[in-house]
């Protein structure tokens, strides 16, 4: 039975699902990738600056992708993701491409209990945060993991986009985190024509549940940033109007797609 309370088991199961596509989808382009290009966009790199020998924890990271390319930055990375066939898969890149990423499997809330280091930066990007119901509980974790002066650094989705329906021609969403978000899916962003039905759980989060929780877990927000076009085709009917950008054709440049920022532990 598909409720808030097992949400972790049945999204679990998606991500299990939508991991094998994702692998072999041009989306995550793993020829690029192998041959040495990172996967990170501007919008984060801009302030993450120098990593070089800085310590990232990277929460919910996939298959490791972005996690191994802040490696090959000069990093020392630690992954962390709740799919097993993802952390499966991140392993094996880390061996394939020579690296020391470390990553670890296990859903964000029992990361204390996983993992006892401290790090210079804490670290998510892209589609993570609607999948936790409890922000502040996410606060809680980064505050954690972080040394003191230490910088959180997010890029993700904008709630605003998350109001939409599939074809941005209306709203069906609230932007505020009134309820689970429960719903059935076929295909995925990386594969829209994949073979694939999949059952998830979701929440959305508006920018004041953000930004509270990191202030009331001893974080002070130092920038943020929205941005009118996403750095992925990974909505329908989406338009690439200059290299690694896209949005909604009838929308243009009129809604925020996503946004960023860095908050630092006192």
């Amino acid at each position: 039975m598909e409720t808030k309370d097992n949400y972790i088991n049945i999204n679990k199961e998606a991500w299990n699902k939508k991991t094998s596509f994702h692998i072999e989808s041009s989306f995550y382009d793993m020829p690029s990738f192998l041959s040495g290009n990172s996967t990170l966009n501007s919008i984060e790199l801009e302030l993450l600056g120098n990593v070089t020998d800085k310590k990232i924890l990277h929460l919910q990271c996939h298959f490791g992708q972005d996690s191994i390319s802040l490696s090959r930055m000069g990093a020392t990375v630690t992954g962390v993701d709740f799919s097993d066939a993802a952390i499966t898969k991140a392993l094996e890149l880390a061996e394939t491409t020579g690296t020391n990423t470390q990553f670890i499997c296990c859903d964000i809330y029992s990361l204390p209990d996983n993992l006892n280091e401290k790090f210079d930066i804490v670290f998510t990007i892209y589609g993570t945060i609607g999948w936790l119901p409890d922000l502040d509980k996410w606060g809680k974790v980064i505050n954690h993991f972080l040394k003191p002066g230490g910088s959180f650094i997010i890029a993700e989705f904008h709630p605003f986009v998350w109001m939409f329906d599939n074809g941005f021609s209306k709203i069906d969403y609230s932007y505020f985190n009134e309820e689970a978000i429960i719903e059935t899916e076929t295909g995925t962003y990386a594969d829209k024509a994949a073979d694939m039905e999949t059952k998830t759980i979701s929440w959305n989060h508006d920018l004041s549940e953000v930004f509270s929780s990191l202030i009331n877990n001893n974080l002070e927000i130092k920038t943020f940033k929205e941005y009118n076009y996403s750095p992925y085709d990974c909505f329908n009917d989406m338009e690439e109007f200059e290299p690694k950008r896209y949005r909604i054709p009838h929308l243009q440049n009129k809604i925020p797609f996503v946004y960023a920022l860095k908050a630092v532990k006192k």
